[in-house]
Formats: structure tokens, C-alpha cells, sequence
């Protein structure tokens, strides 16, 4: 493997490991205390084939959103990310992928495997200590503007 990959794929390490998510969809459903806090799921990122990629499960416990499986690896000649993701709806996408310092941005602006609809982009924040990501996922028509479509939060789990 060449240097480059590797130290693109040893700055994804801090992805590794299970994560809390709140999913917080605008006139969606209360948190499990009856606040805004969200819908719970669960996530979690591993190395997969000798390291060379790495693999994001989320789970979430209600049917109006999918279960997904994602592969994320690097594109050495342009020093970015490329996600393959597939969900529980049969679904398939691929994001442009980019971590730069502590921040995450994951954008569908082309046609993939699926019909292109709308575009995607998502920006997710790491705190200071690694421990949250703070992050919301927007969509767009035909290059319109940007409209927020649903947060989320990552815990780092115990």
C-alpha cells in the first residue's frame, strides 16, 4: 500500500468504534423521554479487508428510516474519500468524501447507482476530545440552495 493511502486511511482512525446517534427529523417524532432529543440508532465503523477500507453499519429503530451499510475508501489522486453506501430500502449511492480538520462532509451532486433525484450533502463536526460528531444532512434540487433535512448527533459509545 502506498504511503499516501495509508496516512489518508490512519486519519479515518478516529472513526473506529461504536458510536450513540440521535437522529433529530424536523416534525419527526419525540426523543424516548418525550423531548426533541431524537431517534435513537446505533453505529459503528471498523476496519475491513487488512485495513485498506473502512466500514460505517448504522442501525435505527423505526421503519421510516433505513438501515444502511457504507465503505468508505480513499481516492489518492485527489487526496479525498470515496463512500459507497447501500441501505435496507435496496438503495445504492456514492458520495464524494472529505475529512479535513475534525470536519466531515459527505456530497451526492451527480447520478450514482440510484436515479438522481436530489442532491445530498451532509457536514458532521468532531468535538475537541473525539467524542461527538455534530452533524446535519441537507438536500437540494437542480442546483437550488442547500434545505436542511434531518441531524444528527454521534456519541462515542463506552
Amino acid at each position: 500500500m502506498g504511503d499516501r493511502r495509508a496516512d489518508m486511511l490512519a486519519r479515518l482512525e478516529v472513526f473506529t468504534g461504536d458510536w450513540a446517534v440521535e437522529a433529530r427529523f424536523p416534525g419527526g417524532p419525540p426523543g424516548p423521554d418525550g423531548d426533541d432529543g431524537g431517534v435513537p440508532a446505533r453505529c459503528r465503523f471498523e476496519w475491513a479487508l487488512d485495513g485498506r477500507f473502512l466500514l460505517q453499519r448504522t442501525e435505527i429503530d423505526i421503519p421510516e428510516a433505513p438501515d444502511a451499510l457504507a465503505v468508505v475508501g480513499p481516492d489518492p489522486e485527489t487526496g479525498e474519500y470515496v463512500q459507497h453506501y447501500f441501505d435496507s430500502r435496496g438503495v445504492a449511492r456514492l458520495y464524494a468524501m472529505t475529512f479535513v480538520n475534525r470536519v466531515w462532509t459527505l456530497t451526492r451532486e451527480s447520478a450514482d447507482f440510484t436515479p438522481l433525484d436530489f442532491r445530498q450533502h451532509f457536514v458532521g463536526t468532531f468535538s475537541e476530545d473525539s467524542g461527538t460528531i455534530e452533524g446535519a444532512w441537507e438536500t437540494g434540487q437542480d442546483g437550488g440552495s442547500w434545505q436542511h433535512d434531518f441531524a444528527l448527533t454521534y456519541r462515542r459509545a463506552a
